[in-house]
Formats: structure tokens, C-alpha cells, sequence
């Protein structure tokens, strides 16, 4: 009888045992479907950054030639190209990812009288140009949007300056109205040389190249402290 009480207490463990994992599968594959499906919240639109109060990036006009961008970004690559050593073509993620990043807040102030004050992150475009990689005879930088847009700039201004291109603005992925991939933080510089969705960076001896606006009467330095007029 006593082997009899054993052999009948081992069976109903088991029973019990069986039970309790078929209770819990269940719930297992219902916390590993919620894991799975577990959604990639965007970052909230910061208004402040140590103490500075933002524009919002609501606060923009849309004033594009040909209006919003849609980038495939399948199909994308930002070009290094014209006079360097070396020509070079980056997806967007080898850009993010190959380069230091940079924040500053910047004021964007447009000819159409209103402006923004945005914290802007990116990388230097000295040093997606490379250090050694520009020619001794390039003289000015030209930036080409997906658009056709085009504005240049003299190299030194890009280099002594610091000059951004931006991938976020506001601590957010910057949206397709404000530039997505990548928009120039020209600073001191009126909104019409902060080019946006840029594809091309061209290096060039043209010192005479004017780019879209500055080839119908815009002043080609653009600074701020200046008319927006060529004289």
C-alpha cells in the first residue's frame, strides 16, 4: 500500500505539473506577440534647450521652387563630388553614422520677413568633405537640392564657420517639409542660402556661379546684416 500512496502521488505531480505549463504557454506567446509588436515612438518637438526658448518647426513658411520633397531614400546618396581627391557617394545612414554629430541653435531668417530660432544636429560638412580631400584650386562650395535648387558659398565661410548639415531639428528627424535628408544650417546667412533635401556637395573654382535665387537678382553672399538685393 505504501508503494501503492508513492506511485499515485508521483502520477498526480505530474498531472499537476502538466496543468500548470499549459496554463502558462499562453502567456508566453501572448508577451512575446506584444514584444514583437512593440511600435518605435517618435521624439517630441523640444520648445526649450538650456534655457533658450525655441521656435517651433510649425513656425516655418513653405516657400520651396517646386514645393515638399519626397526623397526616395531606397534610391539616395549624398555626393562628394568636383574638385577633391576623391569622389564619394554616402547613403543616409553611413552619413549618420560615420561622422561626429553637432548641435547649435541657430536663428533662420527669411526675406519674406519672419524667422526661427532652432536647435539644429548634424555633422560638419568639413568633415564630410574630408580633411586633405579638397584640390589647392577649389575655391567656393555648391550645395544641389533634389529640386534643382542650387546656392554656393566660398569655402573658407563653410570652414571657419563650423557649418552644419542638419538631420534634426528640434531633437526630431527633420520632416519632408523642412529638408528630409539634409538641410544646410547657414548661419548668418538670409533663408534662401539654408538649402534644403541636399543630394549634391560640389566642390568648384567657378567664383562667378550663382545659384538659383542669385541668378534672378538675390545677393550672393546673402548675409543678413546686408539687403538680400545683389547692388
Amino acid at each position: 500500500m505504501k508503494s501503492f500512496n508513492q506511485y499515485f502521488k508521483q502520477i498526480r505531480n505530474i498531472i499537476f505539473l502538466i496543468i500548470i505549463l499549459v496554463l502558462a504557454l499562453p502567456l508566453n506567446i501572448f508577451a512575446e506577440q506584444s514584444n514583437s509588436q512593440a511600435t518605435q515612438l517618435e521624439s517630441v518637438e523640444i520648445r526649450e534647450y538650456q534655457g533658450e526658448r525655441l521656435s517651433s518647426l510649425n513656425d516655418f513658411n513653405e516657400n520651396a521652387i517646386k514645393g515638399t520633397q519626397k526623397v526616395d531614400m531606397s534610391e539616395y546618396g549624398l555626393e562628394i563630388m568636383g574638385l577633391v581627391q576623391e569622389e564619394r557617394k554616402y547613403s543616409y545612414d553611413e552619413v549618420i553614422n560615420s561622422f561626429p554629430h553637432y548641435k547649435k541653435v541657430a536663428t533662420l531668417d527669411c526675406v519674406e520677413g519672419w524667422l526661427v530660432k532652432i536647435l539644429w544636429e548634424g555633422i560638419l560638412i568639413k568633415d564630410l568633405i574630408g580633411k586633405g580631400n579638397v584640390l589647392a584650386k577649389a575655391k567656393i562650395i555648391i550645395f544641389h537640392a533634389h529640386d534643382g535648387y542650387t546656392t554656393s558659398f566660398p569655402i573658407n565661410y563653410i570652414i571657419d564657420n563650423n557649418i552644419l548639415l542638419a538631420y534634426k531639428a528640434n531633437n526630431i528627424i527633420l520632416p519632408q517639409n523642412r529638408g528630409f535628408p539634409f538641410m544646410l544650417v547657414a548661419e548668418s546667412k538670409w533663408g534662401y542660402k539654408w538649402i534644403k533635401w541636399v543630394t549634391k556637395v560640389e566642390l568648384s573654382d567657378d567664383e562667378t556661379y550663382r545659384g538659383f535665387w542669385e541668378s534672378r537678382g538675390y545677393a550672393n553672399e546673402g548675409d543678413i546684416e546686408k539687403s538680400y538685393f545683389e547692388k
